[in-house]
């Protein structure tokens, strides 16, 4: 199901970023939030765009869908909560990247072993991405790429305190790159990701993680009262040995 939801959001966007941008606050912000490199090297050309889904960006995404589609507030609130939804920002840092390509084909398999987020000084790999990535690119190829949110071992979030984050891709991918890495950075600290949550939307979005926590707490509870009843029973096991031996 989560690759399903990778695929048409991909598309979604797709159709947003082939559209012409009339609007200039949205240019300006687009500008800000998306990146492009291009590589060249006898006749191989790779061209790489990367997209950083602040919460500047995405407001000025859905403000620019609802103005062009002239949606009411309500319409707007809806399509905000089904692409927070989708995006999973109360979880991962999602990326849009797109690949043109020019001359030899490139082979990113595997590509989780291809991209890296450097957030605070460290490198984490992604946690899901568009699977199409992992299949030769002879042309052009667009997708998205979630990394971690919060620290495995801490949990903190990663964004927190973070000044900028980088987006860093092997230079192995193509002959045109050959040994560099590329780089992808973005300001993120004036992004405050947490505003997206605020209004209609948001309080969706915070019924549904609250769901989804009482259901694991609800298992987890099953559990430990699984675990207890085998406690009890072996301690009532024991119990009854202990004065079995106590009367020989």
């Amino acid at each position: 199901m989560r690759k399903i939801w990778i695929l048409g959001l991909a598309g979604i966007l797709a159709l947003v970023f082939s559209a012409a941008i009339w609007a200039a606050p949205y240019d300006e912000v687009l500008k800000r939030w998306q990146k492009t490199r291009e590589f060249a090297d006898i006749g191989d050309e790779i061209k790489i765009t990367a997209t950083y889904f602040s919460a500047e960006y995405i407001e000025a995404l859905v403000q620019k869908e609802a103005d062009d589609n002239l949606w009411t507030a309500d319409e707007l609130e809806m399509h905000k909560y089904q692409l927070l939804k989708t995006l999973n920002l109360d979880e991962t840092i999602p990326v849009r990247l797109e690949f043109v390509v020019r001359g030899s084909s490139v082979h990113m398999s595997p590509f989780g072993e291809q991209v890296w987020l450097w957030v605070g000084g460290k490198r984490y790999k992604p946690v899901e991405f568009d699977p199409r990535f992992n299949f030769k690119i002879s042309d052009k190829r667009e997708g998205m790429v979630y990394f971690p949110r919060f620290d495995e071992k801490t949990g903190k979030d990663l964004l927190a305190g973070s000044k900028s984050v980088k987006l860093e891709l092997s230079g192995g991918i193509s002959h045109a790159i050959r040994a560099m890495a590329v780089d992808f950075i973005w300001d993120v600290v004036h992004d405050d990701p947490e505003r997206l949550f605020a209004g209609q939307s948001g309080a969706r979005l915070e019924m549904d993680r609250l769901i989804k926590r009482l259901a694991r707490l609800n298992q987890e509870k099953d559990e430990c009262e699984q675990k207890l009843n085998e406690l009890d029973s072996e301690i009532a096991t024991i119990e009854a040995r202990m004065k079995e031996l106590q009367v020989q």
